[in-house]
């Protein structure tokens, strides 16, 4: 194709220039973040709201398409064709299509407040309820590669354990998902224009998704630049879902909401030396010295139009809905990196579908990462020849093999250096 020389130029300088500036983030970042983001970001919302249309639908009411499941199977083929490129007869440990690049699986409890009103005890969320849970840490992907180089949105899998009820996977019997990124909106707005990303992936211009004249995505490029930087620990950042979730029902009406994982912070870190694995060099620091404890927050849609269900690049506005903590978060302090702990992080299922049906995600990523997810788990998995495990809080990593403690099994690992 005679435009690609143009695709691949401007990668080439993408992949130059982004580590470069953000090297200079730790001189000015902080204050650009709470000055200035604020409002370009209001800009920037304000003219992609302007492609939101009033199609007559009502608070968590989704809209599905009717080639929804074609785009999903192809957005499933390009990951799937991605990972058996990269790691199959490669010699290499085949990571994640996504959320690639592991920082750190910790252990961590979840604990919903004592005091939570009645109108918010809904499935998991009842009041003092606590669940054990593992943690991961990533980067975005798709290949590993040193911090600086990374597109600087990270990512974060809550997996809850010890979950009773029927869930709408059923891989899994008793865990919960709960997985954000480090900025309020997504990558791409829909499914529709993700496959277009994921092409671009597959040809190795990433960047010309988002800058190419003739189908710009300009607007969504600048929301995620807002939020991509040299980041100085993975533990002090806020995690959106990005994507809304059923909350039950109120009055005999369906509820939707969209939550974050918001850190109580006394002070922010600072980078001393870009290495390769600064960040997980940095989680392993601070939790050697303090507990990381996060509110669990979330914020119900109070318009179906203005706070979509269907386009995840929109932020649904706090003053309209401000969030409201219904959990903590609370990673004690430990050592996480084991080899076989990373080894076991890297064999996780963290899918949206692990939950109720009170918790039943929705909008059409929602949907559509229900068997993205689980085809491209399962793919890295018979790569690896690594089997799924459904965990449960009890494992041991103090060795190369992963101890099931509560059944006295094992599960088979390869030999393996951390992976991040």
């Amino acid at each position: 194709m005679l435009t690609r020389p143009i695709p691949r130029l401007v990668q080439a300088a993408t992949e130059r220039l982004a580590p470069m500036i953000r090297r200079f983030d730790p001189y000015y970042r902080d204050a650009f973040d709470d000055l200035v983001r604020p409002y370009i970001e209001e800009v920037a919302q304000a003219l992609l709201r302007r492609r939101l249309r009033d199609r007559g639908q009502v608070i968590a009411e989704e809209l599905i398409r009717a080639d929804e499941e074609e785009v999903t199977r192809r957005i499933a083929d390009s990951m799937s064709r991605f990972l058996v490129g990269e790691y199959q007869e490669t010699g290499k440990t085949a990571e994640r299509a996504g959320n690639t690049k592991t920082y750190g699986l910790v252990r961590a409890s979840f604990t919903v407040r004592g005091d939570l009103p009645r109108r918010l005890q809904v499935g998991a969320f009842q009041a003092g309820r606590q669940y054990s849970a593992y943690v991961r840490f990533g980067g975005p992907g798709p290949r590993v590669v040193p911090d600086i180089e990374d597109a600087g949105i990270l990512s974060i899998g809550i997996k809850l354990m010890g979950l009773p009820g029927h869930k709408l996977m059923a891989d899994e019997k008793s865990t919960m998902d709960l997985t954000g990124i480090s900025s309020p909106a997504f990558t791409t707005p829909d499914i529709w224009e993700n496959v277009k990303l994921q092409k671009q992936i597959g040809l190795g211009t990433p960047a010309w998704y988002f800058v190419n004249p003739l189908d710009s995505h300009v607007l969504d490029m600048i929301m995620q630049g807002l939020y991509a930087r040299a980041h100085a620990n993975p533990l002090e950042l806020t995690y959106h879902s990005c994507v809304p979730y059923r909350y039950g029902r109120e009055r005999g009406r369906d509820r939707a909401i969209k939550f974050a994982v918001i850190p109580r912070l006394t002070r922010r870190s600072r980078i001393t030396e870009f290495t390769d694995n600064y960040l997980r060099e940095a989680m392993v620091r601070s939790l050697a010295r303090e507990p990381a404890v996060f509110d669990f927050a979330i914020q119900f849609q109070a318009d179906p139009v203005r706070m979509p269900i269907e386009d995840a690049s929109i932020v649904w506005s706090e003053r309209e809905s401000p969030f409201i903590p219904v959990a903590t978060l609370e990673i004690p302090t430990q050592r996480f990196d084991f080899a076989a702990q990373d080894a076991f992080a890297r064999n996780l299922t963290y899918n949206p579908w692990h939950t109720l049906a009170v918790h039943r995600p929705l909008g059409n990523q929602n949907r559509a990462r229900r068997d993205i997810y689980l085809r491209t788990s399962r793919v890295r998995q018979a790569i690896n020849q690594e089997r799924h495990i459904e965990p449960t809080g009890k494992e041991n990593f103090g060795s190369d093999v992963v101890s099931l403690s509560e059944t006295g099994e094992h599960a088979p690992r390869k030999a393996t250096e951390p992976v991040s």
